[in-house]
């Protein structure tokens, strides 16, 4: 008499294009971290990171981490303080996730339309390639109008009291000497309104690194809640160091470097419609029974 063989196999979904932070570092411990009593808050949205150390993600001490989902090309240390909405989709020993800009070019400009920018009071920019940075003290409160602002060399350096906002806007951090690549530091205190184009050669991107930057140019955006970037921080060989964001779930940021850290609490979301934003994450299909 034959018998009867059933097989029942269960497939949790994992749609992907989701993800709104994303640490490059293929190697890092810490790729991605979470230090000190910072609360990191992904509103629908999760968190990849594709280093392949044992420790890719740290979240420890009384930090917290809560996303839709986390996927890790290698480890995990403190797992116990994250948490997540979709079932079992805390992952470790994911594939990689392709950066998804990697095919944009970076932007060419030339000369020099400023030097050694600063402001303490109120301004209207327009695009064009200002040397040697940009200094924003208190007081200053700076338009910009739309279109690609060039940082040769220097620093963007927002500080407490200083309000910067722009719409249709990329500003591109690069250097046309190969040295001293133009870095950002948004000190607590600041007002950043910033929201990328939806055409042309960046929509999507609000911040652009070059790409021929030293591995691990640092990156400082701590303005707290205040700070607001409408699209991709892109900044894929940038030590980025994060805290703030939207207080709601109704912000589109995605945040790209070679690594991550949130040094306060910070929400991100990526209520993106109409933005541009390419999408972080693959499609996948992972067996669970």
């Amino acid at each position: 008499m034959p018998f009867k063989i059933k097989v029942r196999a269960v497939a949790l979904a994992n749609i992907g294009g989701t993800g709104c932070t994303l640490s490059l570092d293929p190697t890092a411990s810490g790729a991605t971290t979470v230090k000190g009593s910072a609360q990191v808050t992904l509103n629908g949205c999760d968190m990849y990171d594709d280093s392949n150390s044992a420790t890719a993600l740290s979240v420890n001490g009384s930090a917290t981490v809560s996303a839709r989902a986390v996927d890790v090309v290698g480890g995990i240390s403190g797992t116990s303080n994250i948490t997540v909405s979709q079932a079992q989709d805390i992952a470790m020993d994911q594939p990689y996730s392709p950066d998804p800009y990697l095919n944009i070019p970076n932007p060419s400009f030339s000369g020099c339309d400023a030097h050694n920018f600063s402001a303490k009071n109120a301004v209207t920019l327009s695009p064009g390639v200002y040397c040697g940075g940009m200094t924003l003290n208190a007081g200053a409160v700076v338009t910009l109008n739309p279109g690609i602002y060039y940082l040769d060399r220097g620093s963007l350096q927002v500080n407490g009291g200083a309000s910067l906002t722009g719409t249709d806007v990329t500003l591109v951090f690069t250097s046309s000497t190969g040295q001293n690549y133009a870095t950002a530091t948004i000190n607590g205190g600041a007002t950043v309104n910033l929201t990328a184009p939806t055409t042309g050669p960046t929509q999507g991107i609000v911040l652009y690194g070059d790409r021929n930057m030293p591995t691990g140019t640092g990156f400082k955006f701590n303005g707290g809640a205040s700070q607001y970037f409408g699209g991709a921080i892109y900044v894929p060989k940038g030590a980025i160091d994060f805290a703030g964001g939207a207080n709601t779930s109704t912000g589109c940021t995605q945040l790209i470097g070679d690594t991550l850290t949130f040094t306060g609490n910070s929400n991100l979301s990526i209520n993106c419609s109409g933005s541009k934003i390419k999408p972080i994450g693959t499609s996948l299909a992972k067996l669970v029974e």
